[in-house]
């Protein structure tokens, strides 16, 4: 017996579009519940080769072998913090020099302003004044905001490592929940499933890692060229918030330029890091997203962009984040259960990423040319008009197409 409702076009639109809204606001009024436990799950892909090898290889057992992961993946963590704290605290010392070159460089740009735009340093320092004060005021506000982000961003620290902690040790227990959840005729496609999730996000995760480090690496060279003063930290603050789509560059470039002023008033090593920050942008978004982190993961950039809006509208940063890795995770699903297939090609990118030139292979950006071709077919007679075509004719030919059309459906 089937018990498979078939229903309208009309109707599943309208249920699709319902799921989504739901999906949407249950993640907006739960995102200081889920964005923990998502991170944790990512976390978890991420550090489980490293609890296999130590429980197969060094024959610990397995609770030890993922407290020993999880204690591996604190301490990196803290000692990146650590470095990182002790170079701010360094830059912190020359805060002096900092004012006292930002101060110059102002003054030259009163000038500018004064000779170019006839608004005398009065008029400048008036409006200098009201904006400050508008923007105190506005600080004085989000001081209360900012200490209950502080205080989540915090209890998340906590947290995730917990939570990773006790997804890798009920990983089989997890298993065989889905095990039990879905009929036996689907387990194979289940463990398909299940196994393309993983390749997925511990791809997407590597490919952003060595894409950061990349990114670290000629920041810091390009600072080192120019003569910035700790070229290598601003490189490794560079690396980590680029991971932020958008936002995370604006926000090291600006923070680089602030640096910049430790060490000389001259406006050319300000200019110079602008020009690092965008050539190195132009690098990672022309050859190291294509050729790193998109080849890891087949999604369109415009699914992907769309996805990242979403993710931060709904969860902020967080949400931006792990934007990529969930549209991932519905790709893989979608493209093995047939009735949700054509949602799972609208979110891939059949095109090709490369192309050989004198045998180095370069990203290929032409939107013309596609992986394979797609030819649709169809039972329908074309109908050749010509002059002696007659009407009886023409009215033979559309019946034979919706005798066609009904026996498709």
């Amino acid at each position: 017996m089937n018990d498979t409702i078939k229903l309208p076009f009309y109707a599943k639109i309208t249920l699709i579009l319902l799921s989504l809204i739901s999906f949407g606001y249950i993640f907006y009024i739960g995102q200081e519940i889920l964005i923990p436990i998502l991170l944790s799950f990512i976390f978890a892909i991420l550090l489980r080769p490293i609890a296999h090898f130590i429980r197969h290889k060094l024959r610990f057992p397995h609770v030890i072998a993922v407290m020993i992961t999880v204690l591996l993946f604190i301490l990196f963590f803290i000692g990146l913090f650590a470095f990182l704290s002790i170079q701010i605290s360094e830059m912190a010392n020359d805060f002096n020099k900092i004012e006292r070159n930002f101060t110059i460089h102002m003054q030259n740009m009163q000038q500018y302003i004064r000779d170019h735009f006839n608004i005398s340093s009065r008029e400048q320092k008036e409006y200098l004044d009201t904006a400050t004060e508008d923007s105190m005021k506005k600080g004085k506000e989000m001081i209360g905001t900012t200490l209950m982000s502080f205080t989540d961003t915090l209890l998340n620290l906590i947290l995730i490592p917990i939570y990773t902690f006790l997804i890798l040790l009920y990983r089989t227990h997890f298993m065989l929940f889905f095990s039990k959840l879905i009929k036996k005729e689907y387990h194979p496609k289940l463990q398909d499933i299940l196994s393309q999730i993983k390749v997925a996000v511990k791809s997407y995760i590597v490919g952003l890692i060595i894409e950061m480090i990349l990114v670290s690496v000629l920041t810091t060279v390009g600072f080192m060229i120019i003569g910035v003063k700790y070229a290598v930290l601003l490189g490794i603050v560079t690396g980590l918030l680029n991971l932020i789509p958008y936002v995370g560059i604006l926000f090291a470039g600006g923070l680089s330029i602030v640096a910049s002023l430790t060490g000389t008033p001259d406006l050319s090593i300000i200019i110079g890091v602008i020009v690092v920050n965008i050539i190195v942008q132009l690098i990672d978004n022309n050859v190291l997203v294509p050729l790193v982190v998109s080849s890891k993961v087949q999604i369109n950039a415009f699914v992907s962009i769309v996805g990242i809006i979403i993710g931060g509208a709904i969860c902020g940063i967080s949400g931006m984040f792990l934007a990529i890795p969930i549209i991932a995770i519905l790709k893989v699903i979608f493209d093995r259960i047939e009735s949700l297939e054509p949602w799972g090609y609208l979110m891939g990118d059949d095109l090709p990423k490369t192309y050989t030139w004198r045998n180095i292979k370069l990203p290929l950006f032409d939107s013309e040319t596609s992986a394979k071709k797609i030819i649709i077919k169809t039972d329908i007679i074309v109908p050749m008009f010509t002059e002696t075509t007659t009407e009886t004719e023409i009215n033979r030919i559309n019946d034979d197409n919706l005798e066609a059309q009904n026996q498709n459906n």
